[in-house]
């Protein structure tokens, strides 16, 4: 890598300039600025289009940020990242291993985004599945699920799935 050196001295920064560094370096005095040219991308939150056409779309993707709360939603709804809301970081990381332990569980079945609901004490996951499974290996699954994940939660947690042929169903556009 080329980057700039910057080190601090007895309250001074000083450049040293361009040098070659090592891939890691495990030093904690010292920081590095890593520079690139300037990408002109005046889009963001949109999804590229291509040439052929052929990169399908959702309607929640289809659909640019700026439409969340008019014709998207979140795909976790909490009251904790509000201003003084109660365990804001463990609820980002029970939402991530959430999402984790669903998409472990039920491999290769989700057509959708996984949406994460909090009420009150109930977490509530919700999404849509392609119906490939017998339905009592999906009764089990989701029994399971809920088992699991209300017991390491600590609180009651409900599955709520529906259930489509195949992803294709799932297509609003392509770009």
């Amino acid at each position: 890598y080329i980057c700039t050196k910057i080190m601090y001295d007895n309250n001074n920064f000083t450049t040293i300039g361009p040098q070659i560094l090592p891939a890691v370096q495990q030093t904690f005095m010292q920081r590095y600025f890593h520079t690139s040219t300037i990408v002109n991308k005046v889009q963001s939150g949109r999804y590229k289009i291509t040439i052929n056409k052929n990169k399908p779309l959702t309607y929640e993707m289809a659909n640019p940020p700026h439409y969340i709360a008019h014709r998207k939603s979140w795909n976790s709804w909490n009251t904790s990242n509000i201003k003084d809301g109660n365990r804001p970081s463990e609820t980002a990381l029970e939402d991530m291993f959430i999402r984790q332990f669903m998409w472990g569980t039920w491999p290769n079945l989700f057509a959708s985004e996984i949406i994460i609901k909090r009420q009150h004490n109930i977490i509530r996951i919700a999404g849509i599945i392609t119906r490939t499974l017998i339905p009592y290996k999906i009764y089990f699954l989701t029994g399971y699920t809920e088992e699991l994940l209300s017991y390491w939660l600590q609180c009651p947690v409900k599955v709520e799935l529906v259930t489509i042929d195949n992803k294709k169903e799932m297509i609003f556009k392509y770009v």
